[in-house]
C-alpha cells in the first residue's frame, strides 16, 4: 500500500508511527526527493541510501551549531535493559545481501539549504551526508522505535543550497526513484539493524 508520510521531520515522523501501528507492515520503504549535497550525485537520478543523520536538532545556529549527539544527549534513550536501543543523530538502516549499492549518507533538515553556506555548515557537522532531505530522519525514528525495516529511495532533484526552482528536475527525480523503489521492493526484506 502507498501513503503519504506528510512535509518536514515531524509530521513524516508523527504520521509514519501511526501508520506503522495501524497497518504493521513487514518493512517500509519511504521514497521522494533530495537535494544533492556532493557533486557525484547526479540531478534527475536517483540513489537507495545506507543510513541516515539528523541537522538542527540540538544546540546553537549556523557555525556555532551542535548535534544533541556530539552533545552527549541522545533523541531517544533507549530501554536502560538494552542501551544498544538508543538513538542518537544517526541511524544505519539494513539492507538485504546483493541489493544494490548505496549512496550513503541522508541528512535530514528542519529547512532545506537556502544558500552555499548553509550547504557547508551541514557538510561540516555531517561530512559523510552526500544529500539532504526533510523526512527520513522521523520516519527512521518511527520504524527503529517499531522495530520496522526500512529502506530510503530519494531521486536528487536539486543541487542543495539553489532555491531556483527552474534549474530543478522534480518529475525526472521522482520517475527515477520509482524505478529504484519498485527494483527495492523486488528484493528481500533487509534485517533491522541493531
Amino acid at each position: 500500500m502507498i501513503e503519504l508520510c506528510g512535509f518536514g521531520p515531524v509530521a513524516a515522523a508523527a504520521r509514519a508511527a501511526g501508520l506503522i501501528a495501524r497497518h504493521r507492515p513487514h518493512r517500509v520503504l519511504l521514497a521522494g526527493i533530495a537535494g544533492r549535497l556532493v557533486d557525484h550525485l547526479g540531478v534527475g537520478r536517483a540513489y537507495r541510501f545506507s543510513e541516515v543523520a539528523c541537522y538542527g536538532i540540538g544546540a546553537g545556529t549556523g557555525a556555532d551549531f551542535q548535534p544533541a549527539g556530539a552533545m552527549g544527549w541522545p533523541q531517544w534513550p533507549g530501554d536502560p535493559a538494552d542501551p544498544a536501543a538508543a538513538i542518537s543523530d544517526l541511524i544505519t538502516l539494513g539492507h538485504p545481501p546483493g541489493s544494490a549499492p548505496s549512496a550513503g549518507r541522508l541528512l535530514t533538515a528542519c529547512a532545506a539549504s537556502a544558500t552555499a553556506d548553509d550547504v557547508a555548515l551541514r557538510r561540516r557537522a555531517f561530512p559523510a551526508a552526500v544529500a539532504e532531505d526533510m523526512e527520513s530522519f522521523g520516519v527512521a525514528v518511527a520504524c527503529r522505535l517499531a522495530g520496522i525495516p526500512l529502506e530510503i529511495v530519494r531521486g536528487i532533484s536539486n543541487v542543495a543550497g539553489d532555491r531556483d526552482h527552474a534549474r530543478w528536475k522534480i518529475e525526472p527525480a521522482l520517475a527515477a526513484a520509482a524505478e529504484v523503489a519498485a527494483a527495492v521492493l523486488a528484493s528481500p526484506i533487509p534485517e533491522q539493524p541493531r
